[in-house]
């Protein structure tokens, strides 16, 4: 048992991550089937993920339906449905753009596949810009602040973000696609890679990534961001790939301390409100904050260890 369970851990996010993608290609590519249908699959990854998390826990007591549940519903729900509008109103856009008269340089000849690839490298560029700034500049933080208030990470709270939060990280992330003329299929594909990736990058499963850390920043990397002392979690900004953390400098890994509830939270706003309604105001109050929580051991940056 022990032994199916360490296959379990060491094979679920890459066979996760790509698998979904390879349904994603196929129903994009596929005549009879519209985009919108990409939604299924999305469904059936959040269950996959909440019964991986249930067989393989990382932290078994931040599994099930739990107070903080209703609002990561409505942050996921609100949120999605922003993403899903914007992939309709993409062709749109796209045409308003290309009226300017810039000149088309996407590689449309490509196979779907590459250009997802492509698209997904180009959006992590802007994203991972964007999530750096966002703990640089103060009224990003404030709008950011709500995804660091979790007190627990598992996937389907991946998409607890201020809905205008969002919306800056997805210009910064899609704004390439467009100036570039990407196509609706791949957009509709970016959005719904993203799904996957945020269900893998906060997931409650002990997953055992080995080299792949060096690539892709999943939950064994992720966690480390969210940590509540004070800058010491400005590491590890990447959306999909850990490249970008490495020409910052903010790369990170330890593999000294398994990261509790204890760990999480801003720590300079224990009083961070915890509603989804008080959280989209919460960012146009005036700020207060108290000092930030000693940074432990475990956590200091070792070069040997960063990113590694």
């Amino acid at each position: 048992m022990e032994d199916r369970l360490m296959w379990i851990r060491a094979t679920y996010a890459p066979l996760f991550f790509f698998g979904f993608l390879t349904v994603g290609v196929w129903i994009a590519q596929a005549p009879a089937w519209p985009l919108w249908t990409l939604v299924a699959p999305l469904v059936c990854a959040v269950a996959v993920s909440l019964v991986v998390e249930r067989i393989i826990p990382y932290q078994p007591d931040w599994n099930g339906w739990q107070p903080d549940t209703p609002r990561d519903l409505a942050h996921a729900s609100v949120n999605e449905s922003l993403n899903l509008a914007g992939v309709a109103l993409w062709s749109t856009v796209a045409a308003a753009v290309a009226g300017v008269g810039l000149p088309r340089a996407w590689p449309d000849e490509w196979p779907l596949a590459a250009q997802l690839v492509l698209a997904i490298v180009l959006a992590d560029v802007g994203f991972t810009l964007a999530h750096y700034a966002s703990h640089r500049i103060g009224w990003l933080w404030r709008l950011h602040a709500v995804h660091h208030s979790l007190r627990r990470m598992y996937g389907f709270n991946g998409l607890m973000k201020h809905p205008l939060h969002q919306g800056i990280e997805a210009a910064a992330a899609f704004a390439p696609l467009l100036l570039l003329g990407a196509p609706q299929a791949v957009v509709a594909l970016v959005g719904y890679a993203a799904v996957i990736q945020l269900l893998l990058q906060h997931s409650n499963a002990d997953l055992r990534m080995g080299p792949l850390r060096h690539v892709f920043a999943w939950a064994p990397v992720h966690r480390f961001h969210h940590v509540k002392y004070g800058r010491s979690g400005d590491v590890n900004f990447g959306f999909f790939l850990t490249v970008w953390d490495r020409l910052l400098g903010t790369a990170f890994w330890t593999g000294r301390h398994r990261v509790n509830s204890d760990d999480l939270g801003i720590g300079t706003r224990p009083d961070y409100p915890l509603d989804y309604g008080s959280q989209l105001v919460e960012p146009f109050r005036s700020p207060t904050s108290s000092d930030a929580p000693a940074t432990p051991a475990w956590l200091c940056r070792d070069t040997s260890a960063a990113g590694g």
